[in-house]
């Protein structure tokens, strides 16, 4: 299937490991010009050396998402830098800082810092005609998980967002979707710390998989990639949950 993506615009936050560098590399190959960002200058360096093999224009970045007027310029920068901006993926959370239970951690980076994201390139995302937003949220956010901390009770938040902002957009062009990964197992992710660390832990949650085992970031990339793009044209407001069976609810 042609995605439609050639020539479009990325700006991705958070985007040198994980999820978000697998969803660079798709949007890269799909022809896509790309921005991102992450706190490792050489995880940066590296990873736009990865993505300019494609052919396309790369710009990449190391910031710190915690100074908020740094991250707002940066978003212009990298617009300017790029001609413009088609789809937003506000991918940088306080979880990759291991920030699960730190409530200004999460409010500043996962709420402030997509609440943001989004105010700032919509005036972009506008002028594009086909603009896209998708939000990352947690299956964390959709039923309860280990323990009550500040990474569960803010991605929900996200989701009513989300919900709420496509409503808002939506006659301007700009769908917005939200993508909610359950537990995903990668080199240097919280999983691999916490087999070491919590072992019975690490295995009951394998043990829920209906699939039978551990998801990978490739396979909630692609989700990410399909929903911003023109094949996913008539798609707004909805919150897909990728989590191999992980969840159990019934869903509507």
């Amino acid at each position: 299937m042609d995605l439609g993506l050639k020539g479009k615009k990325v700006i991705l936050t958070g985007g040198s490991r994980g999820i978000g560098r697998e969803a660079l590399e798709i949007f890269a190959e799909e022809g896509c010009d790309v921005a991102f960002f992450s706190r490792n200058p050489a995880q940066v360096e590296e990873t736009v050396k990865s993505l300019s093999r494609h052919g396309g224009k790369v710009f990449g970045e190391a910031l710190d998402i915690g100074d908020l007027d740094a991250y707002k310029a940066w978003l212009e920068k990298a617009a300017g830098e790029l001609g413009g901006c088609d789809i937003f993926v506000p991918g940088a959370s306080a979880s990759g800082q291991g920030a699960t239970g730190d409530w200004d951690a999460c409010y500043n980076t996962d709420i402030k810092g997509t609440v943001m994201g989004c105010e700032t390139l919509e005036p972009w995302l506008e002028k594009s005609g086909s603009g896209a937003i998708v939000i990352m949220a947690s299956t964390a956010g959709t039923e309860t998980f280990i323990v009550p901390q500040a990474f569960n009770a803010l991605k929900a938040a996200l989701m009513t967002y989300s919900g709420q902002l496509a409503q808002m957009v939506g006659p301007k062009g700009i769908r917005v979707n939200c993508v909610s990964p359950g537990p995903i197992y990668f080199a240097g992710g919280n999983w691999e710390a916490i087999k070491g660390a919590a072992p019975e832990l690490y295995d009951a949650t394998e043990a829920a998989f209906a699939l039978g085992r551990w998801g990978g970031p490739e396979e909630v990339a692609r989700t990410i990639v399909f929903l911003s793009s023109p094949a996913s044209s008539y798609t707004t407001g909805t919150n897909v949950i990728i989590d191999g069976g992980y969840t159990k609810r019934v869903q509507f």
